[in-house]
């Protein structure tokens, strides 16, 4: 048997408020502030953040920028253009501290103007057909998860038809068969709002698919197990217990989704049957400078860079949002 240690009275053995004596309050970081400390530390997703920011803010205004530019996006410079080639007149497509992007070949319009208003229409169409998109295959995904059965079947039926549905075809062929005014909007605007439906609302099973995985795995944690024994009815569960869990997988995939609504605005604009002329498009514009690339191949790298850097700022940023949200990804 050991002999037991005798300690003396004025002895230096330090004590647990010694110990802690200078230190001060000691606080807990949420989840969400531990992401945000991973996130500050990936500098590539935040130079895509950053982007992505800015190019709302030029999209937010266009008209001022344009305004402080002296450029606007429709208006024609018939002397900007050699009257018998129809290009641009100077090197590289016209450009010139007036024209920072140069001109259209055949009737001047500023290119620079025209990216900017371009923005607009890519980010408005890309935002509402994600936010569709997200609306729908949240609940569709939180149902279809959590009550299982013959509704999980359904819906994953349902889920199956629209990601064969061949949405490309069934765009050009709704677009070109809707008339030009209809409940209550014309023009761009009813444009606009078909291409958001179109995307969005074919959209929705990409994220539902991955919310229905998660509420399947959630559905068997303690917390729900506790609501229900405490009778919480099924609503509660869903959007009280089951939604705050999932917003990290939404936000990640949401993010992801905006630059493949970009890409497929583009599409449809290239296509022609996005928004109408004289409307400012990416797409439209490289359709347009289709044409024109042998003899004036500048017209096609300001919308071509612009999809370009927006789908892979977009990228980055979701990207790194993934990694900081959920560690295990990488």
């Amino acid at each position: 048997m050991s002999t037991p240690l005798e300690v003396e009275p004025g002895s230096s053995s330090a004590q647990p408020e010694a110990i802690l004596e200078g230190v001060g309050k000691i606080e807990g970081r949420s989840l969400w502030q531990i992401s945000w400390m991973r996130l500050k530390r990936d500098k590539v997703a935040l130079a895509g953040g950053a982007f992505v920011l800015l190019l709302i803010l030029v999209g937010i205004f266009a008209p001022l920028i344009c305004k402080l530019v002296g450029v606007t996006p429709n208006d024609f410079h018939q002397d900007l253009v050699d009257p018998s080639l129809q290009t641009p007149i100077g090197k590289l497509g016209g450009i010139s501290w007036d024209h920072p992007f140069g001109v259209e070949p055949v009737n001047g319009r500023d290119i620079f103007a025209r990216i900017v208003y371009g923005a607009r229409i890519s980010l408005l169409i890309a935002f509402l057909a994600t936010l569709l998109s997200v609306v729908i295959g949240v609940v569709m995904g939180i149902v279809a998860g959590y009550f299982g059965g013959w509704v999980d079947t359904l819906i994953s039926r349902l889920m199956d038809i629209f990601l064969a549905f061949p949405l490309v075809l069934f765009a050009l062929a709704l677009v070109g068969a809707i008339p030009d005014k209809m409940f209550g909007l014309q023009g761009d605007a009813l444009r606009v709002a078909l291409i958001v439906f179109i995307i969005g609302f074919f959209s929705w099973p990409y994220i539902g698919r991955i919310i229905r995985g998660q509420t399947l795995s959630l559905r068997e944690r303690e917390f729900v197990d506790a609501a229900r024994s405490l009778g919480a009815r099924r609503p509660y569960i869903l959007f009280t217990e089951l939604l705050p869990n999932l917003i990290a997988p939404i936000l990640v995939y949401a993010t992801l989704l905006i630059p493949t609504n970009v890409l497929f605005e583009a599409g449809l604009s290239y296509l022609g049957v996005g928004v109408r002329p004289p409307t400012a498009s990416w797409g439209d514009m490289l359709s347009g400078a289709a044409n024109w690339y042998q003899v004036d191949p500048m017209y096609m790298i300001p919308p071509g860079l612009a999809i370009f850097v927006t789908v892979l700022a977009f990228n980055l940023f979701g990207d790194g949002l993934r990694d900081a949200l959920d560690p295990r990804s990488r």
